[in-house]
């Protein structure tokens, strides 16, 4: 059996040709059909409407009345603003349009036109350490759109985080909490992944280090915990440490505490164990440039220093 490269189907140049042919077809029908029916059904002066034989509940009867002129004129106008926006504008993928415009294009402009008016604001802010920002409510307030605009999406409104997506109103860090830990967080992104170890340990195997697990924050659960620990200190400890208190340098987390980023159900932890985790942190400084990343890093510090 001969293997293709499905990629390649939304590459083709037939696709561009495909969808001009549909559209312009599509809108020079619709022409067609408008003006082949617009004297159809007129009723001569003095002479009645006849049904057209279409009947419904009963009484309900379709006339070979001809549609209103304003009705037919709107959707002549429509057709006609529809050829006018395509000249103008990339509406089909062949051709870009007499305007020249584009997406990429106006965010440039845009870009261009908030670089002049906001620039130097943000190199004023990268005069300032970290630390100091954090206190400073005119900066925290730009910070704060900032994380509305990016970061939310992950993070949640609140920085409240959710199942896979650190909470950043605490002082537990999988990557470390000082300044230029959280600045090299969102500038050149993480990525994080904890192996499966469902395969190795089998199912009593991973429900005893789920058991251990939780007892190192203190819970109580069914399973051998001496057996859990023999299997932590042979698998886990070259990330969570013989304490199980975690590694910023490897993201790993801190397993003595309360704070669970995928849920501290014995469910979630043996999923954990058993499937593995892997998260990714995007990266942010090329596209974001050095004073927002410097501005975002203190409004991040900032909601820690709340907790």
């Amino acid at each position: 059996m001969p293997e293709y490269d499905l990629m390649s189907d939304f590459t083709s140049p037939f696709w561009p040709w495909f969808i001009f042919i549909v559209t312009i077809g599509g809108i020079f029908w619709c022409f067609y059909l408008l003006m082949s029916q617009k004297n159809a059904g007129d009723v001569s002066e003095g002479e009645e409407a006849q049904p057209t034989g279409h009947k419904w509940d009963d009484d309900l009867e379709e006339l070979n009345n001809p549609l209103p002129r304003w009705w037919l004129q709107m959707f002549i106008a429509t057709n006609i603003f529809g050829l006018v926006y395509l000249v103008l504008y990339p509406g089909i993928v062949v051709f870009d349009g007499v305007l020249g415009w584009s997406q990429v294009g106006q965010y440039n402009t845009e870009m261009e036109v908030a670089e002049k008016k906001y620039g130097e604001q943000y190199v004023n802010y990268l005069k300032q350490d970290v630390a100091t920002l954090a206190k400073d409510k005119a900066a925290i307030t730009t910070g704060g759109r900032l994380f509305s605009t990016y970061c939310t999406q992950c993070h949640g409104s609140d920085a409240g985080g959710g199942p896979g997506f650190p909470n950043l109103r605490d002082s537990r860090w999988l990557w470390g909490g000082e300044p230029e830990h959280i600045k090299q967080t969102i500038a050149a992104g993480r990525m994080g992944a904890m192996p499966a170890w469902g395969a190795v340990l089998g199912e009593t195997g991973t429900k005893d280090v789920a058991a251990y697990v939780m007892s190192l924050s203190n819970r109580k659960t069914a399973g051998d915990l001496q057996a859990g620990e023999e299997k932590f200190k042979q698998l886990c400890v070259a990330c969570h440490a013989a304490e199980g208190t975690g590694n910023i340098a490897l993201g790993a987390p801190d397993l003595t505490d309360d704070t669970w980023l995928y849920g501290s159900s014995r469910r979630s932890i043996e999923k954990s164990i058993s499937e593995g985790r892997s998260g990714r942190m995007p990266t942010f400084g090329d596209f974001l440039g050095e004073g927002k990343t410097h501005l975002l890093t203190a409004y991040v510090y900032s909601l820690s220093l709340e907790d």
